[in-house]
């Protein structure tokens, strides 16, 4: 256990240091916020490269996490489940890995049978200011921020099933508890 802090302790530093020596242009940039268009970016999936913008018409739970992170860890579970329960009704689970190492987090999507499209990107989430792990956005069928949640949740629960679908199908929304 203290090796798998230490190890994100170093990994988290290596974020930061990558950060500012590579996007200083990007920190100067405020992360999205609720009603904003959510910050395009590209990534591979199915083989294909894709854009954040190519999935409009979606609703985007869009994951920041890492394999080193222990609530990153406990949420997979209820995101896998969320894919499987609602992406034929047009929600889509995205991850964002911010692990350095890409063995590290290949292993891990293959141990823990994810099978939502995932991507290892850690200057991504110094884009979106995220810093604390896990960190989601769920971005609305326009492709603008309609919320950010800091820490784990259960993805899977009646009410965040009920408040996804809504967006989903383009129905009023209710108000947020999470």
């Amino acid at each position: 256990m203290k090796a798998k802090l230490v190890q994100g302790i170093v990994g988290l530093g290596l974020i930061v240091l990558l950060a500012a020596l590579f996007l200083p242009d990007r920190r100067s940039d405020p992360p999205p916020t609720t009603g904003q268009a959510a910050p395009d970016f590209s990534f591979a999936w199915e083989g294909q490269e894709r854009r954040l913008s190519d999935l409009r018409g979606k609703v985007v739970v869009l994951n920041f996490w890492a394999t080193w992170c222990p609530p990153c860890v406990d949420e997979m579970p209820s995101l896998e489940r969320l894919h499987r329960k609602l992406a034929d009704r047009g929600v889509l689970v995205l991850g964002v890995s911010v692990d350095v190492d890409a063995a590290a987090y290949e292993k891990f999507l293959r141990d823990f049978h994810i099978t939502f499209p995932n991507t290892r990107n850690p200057e991504l989430a110094v884009r979106y200011g995220s810093f604390m792990f896990p960190e989601t956005y769920v971005i609305d069928r326009r492709g603008r921020v309609q919320r950010k949640l800091v820490g784990p949740h259960e993805w899977d629960n009646p009410e965040m099933l009920f408040y996804l679908t809504r967006l989903a199908s383009g129905q009023p929304l209710p108000s947020p508890t999470n």
